[in-house]
């Protein structure tokens, strides 16, 4: 098995410790544990002294029940604390259930621009995989005509993510039916990454999660994007029973369990979900409209605006590869993006503009300090 160099994982490594302004982080602002304690109105003392007394063996091997039913009764309508499958972050989740499923020969559609490990797992488990182009004439949105064209009785298995990471676009629910009906007619998969979920610009906005959708739907999720708790490094699988066994059988390779005191953190972070998702959804409206602000000031910078997530992708007039782009910035003053050929779209950089709000709002000055050394 060989997997392509996974380009926004070494971008970050190499340059995201010695950042000043780092505009390329894609969670929301991050809880503190004491912040997360005074939300849910929870003695901070009290509960670190219940903490001290968990035994450091292994966790329930499958996930926490309070912690897998309250990621069920807040993230779907359909799916119950047996439908859910405690993960090392979406990545691990993405991973198991691309191992369970994906063999040599399959035939797999996967969205792009997207994150990179959603099309290049599958590549390096020997699928064919077909790249579904998502542009900006479509705001980003999988062009449905062209996803019939390329879904044939060989897919396997279709993959989305909503929101988009890196785009920001979302897919509302008659786009995702359409998509549901595309699959059922050649009996596909769907797993949608939904680490994002829930987190727009439009909170009136209900969109659907697919494992409510379609039953062989697949959502993975997190508790480090929408939920700024990265570091507790979880997530899950949400998907109908089947496919929950398929996945088990195949986790006994790569995961006895996770962390018992990183389970009873995020059982209790889930428990207050709702405040969680109004801080957060606070925090990504006021800084976007930080952004729109500069971009409409910034006559060789444009962007699609994104309607969810915590991402932009912004296209510039300047002739130099992203990566000197970038580079360049971060040289200057140590402002620092990703560049666009991380995910296959040059002569554009991706923003992070969910986290601090005054260092987006110092960074976007050094940026444009940056910009007028270009002209």
């Amino acid at each position: 098995m060989k997997v392509d160099a996974f380009e926004i994982e070494k971008w970050m490594n190499e340059y995201e410790d010695d950042a000043v302004y780092n505009m390329a982080e894609t969670c929301v602002h991050p809880f503190s544990l004491k912040e997360l304690m005074k939300l849910g109105n929870q003695g901070y003392a009290e509960f670190m002294d219940e903490l001290g007394d968990i035994q450091m063996t292994y966790g329930a091997i499958v996930g926490d029940e309070k912690y897998k039913a309250n990621i069920a009764s807040n993230m779907y309508e359909t799916m119950h604390a047996d439908n859910i499958i405690s993960m090392n972050g979406a990545i691990g989740a993405n991973h198991l259930v691309l191992y369970t499923l994906v063999e040599p020969g399959d035939e797999v559609i996967c969205v792009h621009p997207t994150y990179q490990q959603l099309h290049s797992v599958p590549k390096s488990l020997g699928a064919n995989v077909k790249l579904l182009e998502l542009t900006a004439e479509d705001a980003y949105l999988p062009n449905l005509d062209k996803l019939e064209e390329m879904v044939s009785d060989q897919t396997k298995l279709i993959i989305i993510n909503n929101p988009n990471n890196p785009t920001g676009s979302v897919m509302g629910r008659k786009h995702l039916e359409a998509i549901v009906s595309i699959a059922k007619k050649h009996d596909a998969y769907i797993l949608a990454d939904e680490v994002y979920r829930n987190l727009l610009q439009d909170p009136n906005n209900r969109v659907p999660s697919i494992v409510d959708m379609y039953e062989k739907g697949i959502s993975t999720g997190s508790m480090s994007k929408a939920l700024s708790l990265a570091g507790l490094r979880l997530g899950w699988i949400a998907a109908p029973t089947p496919i929950v066994e398929a996945c088990l059988d195949s986790r006994d390779y790569t995961t006895i369990s996770c962390g018992v005191i990183d389970e009873e953190i995020a059982a209790f972070a889930l428990s207050q979900y709702d405040k969680i998702l109004a801080r957060n959804t606070e925090i990504i409206q006021k800084n976007l409209h930080i952004l729109d602000d500069w971009m409409n000031r910034e006559p060789k910078m444009h962007y699609t605006k994104p309607q969810g997530g915590t991402t932009a992708m912004l296209s510039f007039d300047y002739d130099l590869s992203s990566v000197d782009f970038c580079k360049g910035l971060y040289e200057l003053n140590g402002g620092f993006v990703a560049p666009g050929s991380c995910f296959g779209m040059e002569g554009m950089v991706r923003i992070g503009y969910a986290g601090d709000t005054e260092i987006l709002r110092e960074g976007l000055e050094k940026f444009s300090e940056y910009l007028r050394t270009l002209e």
